[in-house]
């Protein structure tokens, strides 16, 4: 009798374009499919990314007809108790490169080959794995253009169809986690809704998103970062859909940031929680309780700046942010607040349903000036203009802070001109953009002046 494989799914939760769950399955093979909840990885998660995984995995337990077995703990031992309840010695994963995964898979495959159990790691949660594309001088890239050239003439596999997996039931399951509802409302969760989405944008949006992206008030962006987050659906298989035209090339490009980001997160594992350029972490940032308000009020979208208070609201309510309107909020509380950016972004980790490591601290380390890439430091986001220029009709703004809604278009970015004052309710700017900008400038001059 053919032993089964055991699939390990963890950022691959779909059952199409699938290599490694294809190759536990080889030769009519009987595969039972688990999910480990790894404390290490669910204590720091936040409320509305655990409930979209849990979502996620209740689509999957239907999707492998019953069969997706749910264990909590250490995935050595987990996987060891498994192996000798169905007999078998052999467990398939899709490869992981980042920083907490590396290790463990590696302890993971260490502690099992002890027991006599082979760990057989395929593929990746990206269209080109991270470590594949380097300089001329075998050195890894550092600024994006170069990257994302390079990045396109290495290429990535053609997606393939379903698996057709034989899989193995009737093993005992510790219960799922629960998908209570959250503050935030999320989006539909599993494969068949993300393809849902993704064929939507791809046949419509996609055609204007050089355009689109940037604007807030309408929906001109793919959404489909939770989808890609938990893998259920893979990179290559946006790709695969592209064409030539010039902003399906800009929707192209925005894949390759976040593969971009996750390969100087490998390369530098250090740069989730510091600065990738050392030298900036010695900007002056503020501290004490006067700070601790500010960022409080920044926190709620109760800066007195509509274009940063409607962001940080659609976070709260959504559990996801417009991408251009991250960049405002992001410059708001590093250079008009002058807080540390990894304040920001641990508040983005907590609530974002698609938090993602290396998207998300490069993001941000873009904006500080700290990172890959850097906007530099001098430039400044002005929250009034961005706001103009990216929601001119105020659309956004008047979803997101209905006491504004009557303003007029050009009232609505700045409440406090308004003849009779701002709406009640709605507090005036908590900080002169101008003068906090002149600030940063100073702080950075004085930065600088200590490099020599």
């Amino acid at each position: 009798m053919t032993k089964p494989a055991i699939f390990w799914f963890r950022r691959d939760l779909r059952l199409t374009d699938h290599p490694a769950l294809d190759e536990a399955a080889a030769d009519g093979r009987p595969v039972l499919p688990v999910f480990i909840s790894d404390p290490a990885l669910r204590n720091p998660s936040g409320e509305n990314r655990l409930t979209f995984l849990a979502e996620t995995l209740d689509w999957l337990r239907d999707a492998t007809e019953g069969a997706l077995v749910h264990r909590q703990g250490s995935p050595a031992v987990v996987l060891r108790e498994l192996a000798a309840e169905v007999g078998t010695d052999t467990v398939y994963a899709t490869d992981d490169h980042g920083p907490y995964g590396r290790g463990r898979d590696t302890a993971v495959g260490e502690s099992l080959a002890a027991a006599g159990i082979s760990t057989h790691y395929r593929d990746a949660v990206y269209a080109v794995p991270p470590g594949s594309v380097v300089t001329g001088g075998g050195t890894s890239y550092k600024v994006f253009t170069p990257f994302f050239k390079a990045w396109k003439s290495h290429g990535w596999l053609d997606p393939a169809g379903p698996v057709a997996a034989d899989w193995l039931d009737g093993v005992t399951s510790e219960p799922f986690p629960s998908s209570a509802p959250t503050a935030a409302k999320l989006p539909v969760a599993g494969e068949q809704a993300a393809w849902d989405r993704a064929e939507w944008f791809l046949e419509g949006p996609v055609f204007d998103y050089s355009v689109g992206r940037d604007r807030p008030g309408v929906d001109g962006t793919s959404r489909l970062s939770p989808y890609l987050k938990w893998g259920t659906i893979h990179p290559r298989q946006l790709l695969a859909r592209l064409g030539p035209d010039p902003a399906e090339d800009v929707f192209r490009s925005e894949l390759a940031w976040r593969e971009f980001y996750a390969e100087v997160l490998f390369q530098r594992p250090d740069s989730a929680r510091a600065s990738f350029v050392p030298k900036m972490s010695g900007i002056e940032v503020d501290s004490g309780p006067n700070t601790d308000q500010h960022f409080s009020a920044w926190c709620q979208g109760q800066t007195g700046y509509p274009i940063v208070d409607a962001g940080m609201r659609q976070l709260l309510a959504e559990g996801w942010m417009h991408n251009r309107v991250r960049m405002i909020v992001a410059s708001f509380l590093v250079k008009d607040l002058h807080l540390d950016w990894q304040r920001g972004a641990r508040w983005f980790m907590k609530h974002l349903v698609d938090g993602d490591l290396a998207s998300n601290s490069h993001g941000w380390q873009w904006v500080a000036g700290t990172g890959t890439d850097a906007s530099p430091y001098f430039r400044v986001f002005n929250p009034i203009t961005q706001s103009r220029k990216f929601d001119p009709e105020g659309e956004y703004l008047r979803r997101w802070l209905p006491e504004l809604a009557h303003l007029s278009n050009k009232q609505i970015h700045e409440p406090w001109t308004d003849p009779v004052g701002a709406p009640a309710g709605y507090p005036g700017p908590m900080v002169d953009h101008g003068k906090e900008r002149k600030e940063s400038l100073r702080r950075y001059d004085e930065l600088k002046a200590s490099w020599q």
